[in-house]
Formats: C-alpha cells, structure tokens, sequence
C-alpha cells in the first residue's frame, strides 16, 4: 500500500469519527486503529472490496488528548444488585426489530425470560438472534438500533 492510499483510509477515518478500520481483500488484511480516550466504546466498522497492499497489519497512533472524566456521584459509585446486563455475545450491529416496519423485540418495561429473544447482532451478513439468558424486567435500552456493538458490551439493563 502506497502513501498516498494509506493517508486516504486515515482521512476516512477521521472524516467519520472512526476510531477503528479493517480491510481485507484476496487474504490481505490492514487493520488501522487510534489511541482511544478513557471510557470511551469506539465503532467499529469492517469494509471489504477495497485495494490494499501486502502490508498484513498496521496500527495507527491516536492524535487529540484524553477527555476529562467525569465526576461520579457517591450514590452512584455502588451498583443496584438486582439490575443484571444483557451483553453482546459477539462483534455486530444491533438491531432492535426482526425487520426495519416491525415492532422491537421488547421495550423498557417489558418482562422477559431466559429464552425471550431480545434483539439480533448481525455479524458477517448472518442474522444472530440473542436470548435475555434472565428473567426480569428491562429497564434500559443502552444501544441505538443499527449502530455497531462490541464483544461483551452491554445491550440491555434488566431487573431481576
């Protein structure tokens, strides 16, 4: 990979506010990525079909300085133990609904069991439905429906 290509993806990058790219063609693979600020959960987004070079991995420093943290009441400094997490089981874009002129799977307030499907992780163009895994309430919905979730990263807050 050239340069000139290379300074292209780093643009893009920045142009979209991604903090992670990864490209791979005919077996070749680059993978970019910035230094990310603390407590920050950065898309992630993977695009084939685009030329890339020999290079098989290559990381990019981040630029800009770390966002100041921010001050946590004491009340909230301990967790209520009878909210439990519904956490992505893999790298994907959360979807809420079964189809874009469907209802949600469920809203804040809705009761759910282990087996009750919750939302679905598209992940490598297959659809992955995702059980509560619990019984509960949900109280929060912490993802935007379409956006890119991480591995383990908390989709739902649920009440035991």
């Amino acid at each position: 990979m050239d340069q000139r290509e290379l300074k292209k993806l780093v643009q893009l990058m920045n142009d979209n506010g991604l903090i992670e790219l990864e490209i791979e063609r005919e077996g070749e693979r680059l993978h970019l990525r910035k230094a990310e600020p603390p407590g920050s959960t950065p898309p992630l987004v993977h695009m084939t079909g685009m030329p890339v070079g020999a290079a098989p991995m290559m990381a990019m420093p981040g630029a800009g300085a770390p966002a100041p943290a921010a001050e946590t009441p004491a009340e909230e400094a301990k967790p209520d133990p009878n909210l439990k997490e519904i956490r992505s089981p893999m790298v994907g874009t959360f979807y809420r609904r079964p189809s874009p002129d469907a209802d949600a799977y469920v809203d804040v307030g809705d009761s759910v069991e282990e087996e009750t499907i919750v939302c679905i992780v598209e992940a490598m163009k297959v659809n992955n439905e995702i059980k509560a895994e619990l019984d509960g309430e949900v109280v929060e919905v912490l993802v935007d429906d379409g956006h890119p979730v991480e591995f383990d990263q908390p989709l739902f807050r649920v009440r035991v």
